[in-house]
């Protein structure tokens, strides 16, 4: 975290606990990290690596996209961003040492340099209906699409998926300082778990340690939220992504639902259903949070143990009620 910031955020008041109803939250995204592409071949490298189409990310579009082993299977997932002539990729601060080398080794003779810029730029989200006022004062127009970016003096505006309006705004310490000061009269400082919570709810996938490469992206709804082209052309692990979509038949996808017990649900924990004859399980939590008398949850699943209704948190955990995401199905 930039040392500056994290100073600052000792002397502001101290986020609610996880789980908990806020109307007007406001949220710390230092979690969050930054890769930075730029160069001659930045477009063109990020284009053979990533799932979605780079082209169209621009000054006022960012898109998800995944990064994928030969196999097809995610290594990372990462929010595309644009600033002039450099691609940002925001992905969990605590897996870039692992990915920053993995990434660089495909840059061979293209002319492109990779770092780390997590310290160099200060991230911060506004959520509920509140959101939009509270940054009107800062930005001549905000986006009106998901998605969509609005950039001014330096900061770049976000706005993201879900039912609940949502909003990261990233920039210089100095700027986003102005936005809390502002924001924290109205709005209340949240927990990472809250911000993580209306992720889940979006339907918004996070990969950690212990799921990764192990969903095809169609698997983690990556197709549904603008997070896969099937038209940009070759990527790493394109052949399987592709013959899945026009060749296979999805047995799996990501599903939310909800899940009373006492225990927090882990990412990459075996999900039970007595009818599933897969070796694979019937599928595993992708990750979960506090919601209520319980935990609000991705979870990739087999389809037909799904629709039975009937999937266990461990064979003889609590069943999972299986909820409606913002998004349908249909559009696969």
């Amino acid at each position: 975290m930039n040392r500056e910031w994290s100073e600052f955020l000792a002397t502001r008041s101290t986020p609610g606990s996880d789980g908990a109803d806020i109307n007007c939250a406001l949220n710390d995204l230092s979690h969050y990290g930054l890769i930075r592409v730029e160069g001659e071949d930045a477009e063109q490298f990020l284009q053979g690596q990533m799932t979605n189409d780079m082209r169209e990310v621009t000054e006022t579009h960012s898109n998800l996209a995944g990064w994928c082993n030969a196999k097809g299977r995610m290594i990372a997932s990462f929010r595309c961003f644009r600033q002039g002539g450099s691609f940002y990729l925001q992905t969990p601060a605590d897996a870039i040492p692992a990915l920053l080398p993995r990434l660089s080794m495909y840059v061979l003779r293209s002319k492109v340099e990779i770092s780390d810029v997590s310290d160099e730029w200060v991230r911060i989200g506004l959520t509920g209906d509140c959101a939009e006022a509270l940054l009107q004062p800062f930005f001549n127009e905000l986006p009106e699409q998901v998605n969509g970016v609005e950039q001014q003096d330096g900061m770049i505006l976000i706005r993201l998926p879900g039912t609940t309006p949502r909003f990261e705004v990233i920039g210089p310490g100095p700027q986003v300082k102005e936005i809390w000061q502002t924001a924290e009269g109205q709005a209340q400082p949240a927990t990472r778990g809250l911000w993580s919570l209306y992720e889940i709810r979006a339907g918004v996938l996070t990969l950690y340690p212990q799921t990764r490469e192990s969903f095809v992206p169609q698997m983690a709804n990556m197709q549904l939220i603008d997070g896969v082209s099937f038209t940009k052309g070759c990527y790493t692990g394109q052949e399987v992504v592709a013959r899945m979509q026009y060749l296979g038949k999805l047995k799996r996808r990501m599903y939310l639902a909800h899940v009373v017990t006492q225990t927090p649900p882990q990412p990459g924990d075996e999900l039970f259903a007595e009818e599933s004859t897969s070796e694979q399980g019937a599928g595993k939590v992708v990750d979960a949070q506090a919601s209520g008398e319980g935990y609000d949850l991705l979870a990739v699943i087999e389809i037909a143990s799904a629709e039975e209704n009937q999937v266990r948190l461990g064979e003889n955990g609590p069943r999972l009620e299986i909820l409606n995401l913002p998004y349908s199905y249909s559009e696969e």
